[in-house]
């Protein structure tokens, strides 16, 4: 085989693929209770433990605040940005859970969730919740049923006979989740790894016998094709009254020498379901849940091993008023001697973050009734994206140093200026031919040899910096 030509590679890897589409559909469900079926050594969950940088509109805030807030016109604010936030939300999380069989796992999954292990990118605003369970999936735990969402990332494919007959009616019966979603390798991908008609693939042949089928990872029972796994998704959902959209994640890097890249699809498969509420869905589900399991014997229940509890920040929902906050938007703008900052600028400035509460609408809402401010809102843009501009600009920084200056004091600040970035230039690709660049507290992709700042596990954040070039690349991925 042409080895060169056959070259499998994704970017970004296969299982941070697969993690995205899951944080991604999250959001946009606005989900906030998970389990995560099968967790493993935890890193979806350690994702979901990141704090967002603000609180998400909810309308509990409204019923925080107090008279002195009614008198200073915070509660009118308040409802108008929980009727007008309509962009894509970050994710918050205020009970997540994880199940898994493996204690080794759950060891590994009880060290990376640890609130005295965590170190978070944002001040907490929102409490959160975490439990991790030992025990089998055919096991019926009464914590998990109508749960927000369940996942189960790269299951199934490990389950034997018995426990995929219990898959769905546990999960989407007994459970009953508003959403579920689940990813399995694609075995119409696998294809993608030998030439037409080789007849020698590298894999793990199917222990089981059943087929000649040659799987990625030695402990599948089984890998389903694209329509064996959109038949097995179309069923269940109309057993268990549920809608589905089947689609996959993980395009090779490369492009395939035979031409057959949009006929093998992604490396893996991706099924949200989304549970159907009508009287005769929720009849039909109670129905064939008493038929399964009404009069049967229970396996041993699921052992909690560790529950942790992440507390809010005191201020979370107790923003002083409205002038307080005006004032410390003018007194940023005087700092830096800026007179346009982005919302996030001034948001992660000192103590602002605090004095709002937590909210950013409520920052946003305040900036745009100033007189002495101009908020420039771009529709389809985030919010912290979004500018504010100072009228009349700074005159006099509160250091004392004046925004006015000569022009020949200029033009020498800008050649010291690029003075020193070239020194820092010279510098960086130093250190990168050595294969030393490293950087505290931040992740950094994208330098011309590769190469992550921090450890692997950070990346599952959802503050993340996108390089372009090198980068997040990898061998061939199996699983």
């Amino acid at each position: 085989m042409d080895t060169e030509n056959l070259k499998v590679s994704f970017f970004p890897p296969l299982h941070h693929q697969r993690r995205i589409w899951v944080l991604d559909t999250l959001r946009r469900e606005r989900i906030t209770e998970i389990v995560d079926i099968g967790c493993g050594e935890g890193g979806l969950l350690a994702a979901l433990c990141q704090p967002a940088p603000w609180l998400g509109p909810r309308s509990h805030w409204r019923n925080r605040l107090s008279a002195r807030d009614a008198d200073e016109g915070l509660i009118s604010l308040f409802d108008n940005v929980l009727l007008n936030d309509s962009e894509t939300p970050d994710l918050h999380p205020v009970r997540i859970a994880g199940l898994d069989i493996s204690t080794k796992a759950l060891q590994s999954a009880a060290e990376l969730t640890s609130p005295s292990s965590e170190n978070a990118l944002y001040t907490r605003w929102e409490p959160l919740e975490v439990n991790l369970w030992h025990g089998s999936l055919d096991s019926i735990n009464p914590a998990f049923v109508d749960t927000e969402c369940i996942v189960a990332s790269e299951v199934i494919e490990h389950l034997t006979d018995d426990l995929v007959a219990q898959f769905a009616p546990v999960l989407l019966g007994v459970y009953r989740p508003r959403t579920f979603l689940m990813t399995t390798p694609s075995y119409t991908f696998n294809a993608r790894f030998s030439p037409p008609g080789f007849s020698d693939p590298v894999g793990h042949l199917d222990p089981t016998g059943r087929t000649n089928r040659v799987f990625r990872h030695s402990d599948h029972k089984f890998e389903w094709t694209t329509e064996e796994f959109a038949r097995w998704c179309a069923t269940v959902s109309k057993e268990w009254g549920y809608t589905v959209e089947v689609g996959s994640v993980g395009a090779a890097m490369e492009d395939d020498p035979w031409g057959r890249d949009k006929q093998l699809g992604g490396a893996t498969q991706v099924a949200a379901f989304r549970r159907k509420d009508d009287s005769n869905s929720k009849r039909k589900r109670e129905r064939r849940v008493r038929m399964m399991y009404d009069g049967t014997e229970q396996k041993e229940s699921h052992r909690l091993v560790i529950t942790y509890h992440f507390a809010a920040h005191p201020q979370a929902g107790h923003p002083r008023g409205p002038e307080d906050i005006r004032a410390a938007v003018v007194r940023t703008f005087e700092d830096w001697g800026e007179c346009v900052l982005r919302v996030e600028d001034l948001w992660f400035s000192k103590d602002i973050g605090l004095i709002c509460g937590g909210s950013i609408e409520l920052l946003i809402e305040i900036t745009e009734r100033d007189a002495r401010l101009r908020l420039q809102r771009v529709p389809g843009q985030r919010k912290g994206n979004w500018t504010v501009e100072l009228i009349g600009g700074v005159q006099q920084r509160r250091d004392g140093w004046s925004t006015t200056r000569k022009p020949y004091e200029e033009i020498e600040e800008a050649s010291m200026e690029e003075e020193e970035e070239e020194n820092e230039v010279a510098h960086y690709t130093l250190d990168t031919d050595m294969g030393t660049s490293t950087y505290d507290g931040a992740i950094v992709w994208g330098n011309e040899t590769g190469g992550l700042a921090q450890d692997e596990t950070a990346c599952d954040c959802w503050a993340r910096s996108w390089g372009n070039g090198g980068g997040w690349t990898s061998e061939p991925v199996w699983n």
